[in-house]
């Protein structure tokens, strides 16, 4: 039967919920932000001016509830672009999938999306507190590439000019990078006149692809040498986070407008960190409260 989601592709819990998110339809609101840390969601809701639910599984925590008159929901993603995989295919389908029927709905809704998390900054200019848009996101999760489509909304130019710059090839530090916009409208309201626009980096781990170095040695030591320097067409990448290409990437191909923000703890070319970040992010949640 054609858009029609067996059991084995489409998991719903026995309470009608999506399998891994335990959300169940009508419980996901159209604007939706999404943060790693499940501690960070209550945070987040605390700003709410009414709660209407509240669901937690593993490392997934959801809160619904309405803000200045706005409806939202905050999902906590644990770290990750294979989580990212996870919590999109099931936002979009609690959206756009009916769980009676398993038939893909005849009109399909497009969700707003802002993921606000924790970074580290690349440049001089981009120092521990700095609040970053990513406009642009480099994946090296490769999770784009399994799906189709995935040429049609990535910069194909820009991919190749960047593994050209890296001189990665065969099987040495070949991650097949993609590299994918947010969408421009929601990511120019949300970073309005303050926060830096960057090209971000989606590492798929954060030790050796971010080029951390503790007992085991990397196979590309002058690895975050070379991101530094790179530029495309005036820009620089400015961070490395672990979610944002995927986020973005899987957004544009479901139909969803999605922009990820991350307020910069550590700054790589300066060797600082801020453990204490915690205590100064919430600015960064306020600001993407007001404005999604």
């Amino acid at each position: 039967m054609e858009n029609y989601f067996p059991p084995s592709e489409l998991v719903i819990n026995d309470d009608g919920s999506s399998f891994h998110l335990h959300v169940k339809p009508g419980q996901l609101a159209g604007k939706v932000i999404l943060v790693g840390d499940p501690g960070r969601v209550p945070v987040v809701a605390s700003h709410f001016d009414t709660r209407e639910c509240e669901v937690e599984s593993r490392e997934f925590r959801t809160i619904t509830g309405t803000y200045k008159g706005k409806r939202l929901t905050v999902v906590s993603t644990g770290i990750g672009c294979d989580n990212i995989d996870i919590v999109m295919n099931e936002i979009d389908a609690l959206a756009n999938i009916d769980f009676t029927t398993r038939m893909e709905k005849a009109v399909p809704q497009s969700l707003e999306l802002v993921r606000i998390g924790t970074c580290g900054g690349l440049q001089p200019y981009t120092p521990v507190g700095t609040f970053i848009c990513s406009e642009t996101s480099i994946g090296f999760d490769g999770v784009l590439n399994f799906y189709a489509g995935r040429d049609a909304v990535c910069d194909l130019a820009f991919e190749r000019a960047f593994l050209k710059h890296m001189g990665w090839k065969g099987s040495q530090c070949a991650p097949a990078p993609y590299v994918i916009d947010a969408d421009k409208e929601l990511a120019d309201r949300i970073a309005g006149h303050e926060m830096v626009r960057g090209v971000t980096i989606a590492a798929c781990g954060f030790f050796g692809p971010q080029g951390r170095r503790l007992r085991l040695p990397l196979a590309d030591p002058d690895q975050n040498e070379k991101i530094q320097q790179f530029e495309y067409e005036g820009r620089r990448v400015t961070n490395f986070e672990m979610e944002s290409s995927a986020l973005a990437g899987l957004s544009r191909l479901m139909g969803h407008r999605a922009v990820t923000v991350c307020m910069v703890i550590a700054n790589r070319w300066a060797k600082e960190m801020d453990t204490n970040y915690k205590n100064s992010i919430d600015t960064l949640i306020q600001t993407v409260l007001d404005r999604i």
